[in-house]
């Protein structure tokens, strides 16, 4: 494994002993013990995660980096209660992922657009809320407001093919956070988007964060974006996947990519990705 500096860097202990579950209240939003992920094909069994323990504390923003098909998406999906694990326990705020989701929790905003084309996008930020059997608003912000907090006054009426693909996904991210949710779950969400629009939507998303307080899990496979948005980033193995170093990023906000405790994290993270 390589080294990197030890104010950004600590190597994950592939031997070390499982740490016992933490209790609700020690500041952890989510934790994982031994998760592992099983597919079964016609043909094959597939290991996807292999004894996976992972700590993400409330209030971080911490991402998720390794190679295609390692298995990102698929802890990703595993600790938001989208698939089950095969082994281990997962914990989020405290209880199971299936209570948390069901309590509204958590939020998602995915790689490919999801938003309903013949609802305008206020109705289609009011979503959740309609789904939620018309439970009254749990956020500080209205869904309106939520609009406006993501830039788009006065486009409450435009319905998805007026937009632009950066409107388009402001208008999820406003549709994930209307529930209020403790954690935001982000799979790869501005990878469709031009390397300008993407810059702009992470400085966006940061913005957001400053003002409406959420823990987040992000994958992405741009180095770049990783050190502009995180405050932890997990290096994960090939399948099957364990999490193979953790680099803290000491950067205050706004971040300047060209600064060199930046580049040096850059090589860092380059190198144990064997590039």
């Amino acid at each position: 494994m390589s080294s990197a500096p030890a104010a950004m860097t600590q190597a994950a202990a592939g031997a070390a002993p499982r740490a016992t579950a933490p209790a609700a209240g020690d500041g952890l939003a989510i934790t994982c013990r031994g998760v592992g992920v099983r597919f079964f094909t016609e043909r094959r069994a597939v290991t996807a995660l292999s004894g996976v323990d992972l700590d993400v504390h409330r209030g971080e923003l911490l991402t998720l980096l390794g190679p295609s098909g390692c298995g990102k998406s698929t802890l990703l999906r595993a600790v938001a209660d989208l698939i089950a694990p095969s082994a281990g326990e997962i914990r989020v705020l405290g209880t199971t992922a299936a209570a948390a989701r069901r309590r509204r929790a958590i939020g998602f905003v995915f790689q490919d657009p999801a938003l309903l084309p013949w609802r305008t996008a206020l109705q289609n930020v009011t979503l959740p809320l309609e789904v939620a059997d018309g439970a009254k608003h749990a956020g500080k912000s209205s869904p309106a407001e939520l609009l406006e907090l993501v830039g788009l006054k006065g486009w409450e009426n435009a319905y998805p093919h007026e937009l632009s693909g950066g409107m388009l996904k402001r208008v999820e991210i406003a549709r994930a956070l209307v529930v209020k949710p403790e954690i935001l779950f982000m799979d790869e969400p501005f990878s469709a988007l031009d390397a300008l629009m993407s810059l702009k939507m992470q400085t966006e998303l940061r913005r957001i964060l400053e003002e409406e307080r959420h823990t987040v899990l992000l994958i992405t496979h741009d180095i770049e974006e990783a050190i502009y948005l995180a405050d932890r980033i997990l290096v994960l193995s090939p399948r099957p996947t364990t999490i193979q170093s953790t680099f803290h990023v000491d950067l205050s906000h706004p971040r300047k990519l060209s600064d060199p405790k930046a580049q040096t994290l850059r090589e860092a993270i380059l190198k144990e990705l064997g590039l």
